[in-house]
């Protein structure tokens, strides 16, 4: 089948075709399963016929496709796609699946992944499927940046929840989006969304795009910093093109204010606008004022959250009144606001509920205190641009911080600048130890660094770091690196710090 035999959109759905013919599903992890299941009620009516390629035969795996319909196909290991392709046999362009819903887990440079670009005649999302068809009247928000993206996706469905009905945070933040869509009980989606899942979105057109700072991440998967750029600033280009939305964009990031300036020297697109939050200058920066923006957030002189659209500010109380601390999380208050504005809440009631959004899992997670030393879980801090805002948020405690894990080989010169400035000393501890120990001992003998400790796991690391605290002082586990080289996630990894200080706290009362 000619995907363009069958273009027409259904009424039903917001972008999805009426047909959707034979479907591959690439990848049979959480949005894989997902992606499955909605499907597979499809096949007999709009979709001919569903095959899964199923990545690694697993008893997880087996456990779930034994639970699929009997008329579903699956493949396993790495020729799994050219297996089911064979068997199903190519249409008239050369086509043997004419939609294939990719895991994000899945690179493009991936044998996995090439062999279904090559047969299939369209590679999409899984997030791209769940926008296609959710309902007409869906309404869409979509975050995406480097660092601040769960945050911004979890305070935005906090800050519409109240005052509009069936609203779920969905995509990268733990629940797929199809999931949602198939409930039918979802009119605004708020999609936490990684590049990962972006790169496969060709026509996602959200209602409000939120765009967070960029810094390098994920590089080994994108192959370099300007495709994993791309991958996120390309759904702003969209939007303009199609004349649709407003685009938060964070203009205190070189990257994202460099889109500001491209967007602003091109014609006005009807129907699309952006809203910059702060300026070079940082968050207490008027966009309008510095360089004739018509819309933006910032922190004004009197310390207080502001949205300006046009000429007009509505202020939303102090940024000393949220419960989630540091300048980030003033930026990342203010996305959400923004974003919150443009979908149509009332001003009183965004302003009411930022203050009552309390500080997620492993984000600078308050987790107890060991005689006097307050410990704070920022596990999800996996890269260095993450930990320099952890750092940042404790601007007058001394801290003590454990950094380590899987290193991801980016540069550590801000991190020894800024635990130089803000850390009374450092543990260093897994995998990544030696490299970062070389880095603060060489700017520690040079007279720029602060004292560090080295540890092989993160159970001695916490030892460590408590025996170098005072009471008054913060221990922050924030370890700008990934957790594989001793837990499954970050999740795990903030669970077993969590732990630790409870069990050091029951056991003794004090480091």
């Amino acid at each position: 089948m000619n995907v363009t035999e069958h273009a027409a959109l259904t009424n039903e759905t917001a972008d999805a075709p009426n047909h959707l013919g034979r479907v591959l599903v690439l990848g049979l992890g959480k949005s894989g399963q997902a992606a499955c299941l909605y499907l597979q009620k499809l096949v007999g009516g709009r979709a001919d016929a569903l095959a899964v390629a199923a990545g690694a035969d697993t008893p997880a795996a087996r456990a779930f496709v034994e639970g699929l319909d009997a008329g579903v196909k699956v493949a396993f290991g790495d020729g799994g796609v050219r297996e089911l392709a064979e068997a199903a046999g190519a249409d008239a362009d050369g086509f043997a699946f004419d939609l294939c819903v990719a895991s994000p887990g899945i690179p493009p440079h991936a044998d996995l992944y090439r062999d279904a670009l090559a047969c299939s005649a369209e590679v999409v999302s899984e997030l791209e499927l769940a926008w296609r068809e959710s309902g007409p009247d869906a309404r869409w928000a979509v975050v995406t940046g480097t660092n601040g993206k769960t945050t911004v996706t979890s305070l935005l469905a906090h800050l519409l929840a109240d005052a509009q009905g069936g609203v779920a945070a969905v995509g990268n933040i733990g629940t797929p989006a199809i999931e949602a869509v198939a409930s039918g009980a979802v009119r605004t989606y708020v999609a936490e969304a990684s590049s990962y899942q972006l790169a496969s979105s060709p026509r996602l057109v959200p209602d409000v795009a939120v765009v967070l700072g960029i810094t390098p991440d994920h590089l080994s998967w994108h192959g370099d910093f300007d495709h994993y750029a791309e991958a996120k600033l390309a759904l702003v280009e969209r939007m303009r093109l199609a004349g649709r939305g407003a685009a938060v964009l964070d203009a205190t990031n070189d990257v994202v204010r460099g889109e500001v300036r491209r967007l602003r020297a091109l014609p006005p697109a009807a129907g699309f606008s952006v809203v910059p939050v702060g300026t070079a200058d940082g968050l207490a920066s008027d966009m309008r004022a510095r360089c004739g923006s018509e819309n933006a957030a910032f922190v004004d002189a009197d310390g207080l959250l502001a949205v300006g659209f046009g000429a007009d500010a509505t202020t939303l109380g102090p940024a000393s009144a949220l419960r989630i601390a540091g300048e980030h999380n003033a930026l990342n208050a203010l996305a959400a606001a923004a974003a919150a504005l443009v979908l149509g809440a009332e001003a009183a009631d965004v302003a009411a509920r930022l203050v009552t959004f309390a500080p997620l899992e492993h984000r600078i997670e308050p987790c107890g205190d060991v005689g006097g030393v307050a410990c704070y879980n920022d596990s999800k801090a996996t890269n260095v641009d993450a930990t320099l805002k952890a750092f940042a948020a404790f601007p007058s405690s001394p801290l003590v911080v454990l950094l380590g894990g899987r290193d991801k080989g980016t540069d550590l010169a801000p991190l020894v600048a800024a635990a130089a400035a803000h850390a009374k000393a450092v543990v260093v501890y897994g995998e990544a130890r030696f490299r970062f120990a070389r880095a603060f001992g060489l700017a520690f003998d040079e007279g720029m660094g602060c004292p560090y400790v080295m540890a092989d796991d993160l159970r001695e690391a916490f030892s460590e770091g408590l025996s170098l605290c005072d009471p008054g002082d913060v221990l922050l586990l924030s370890p700008a690196c990934a957790s594989f080289d001793e837990f499954s996630c970050f999740e795990e990894r903030g669970d077993v710090f969590k732990a630790l200080v409870a069990a050091r706290a029951a056991k003794t009362g004090k480091a």
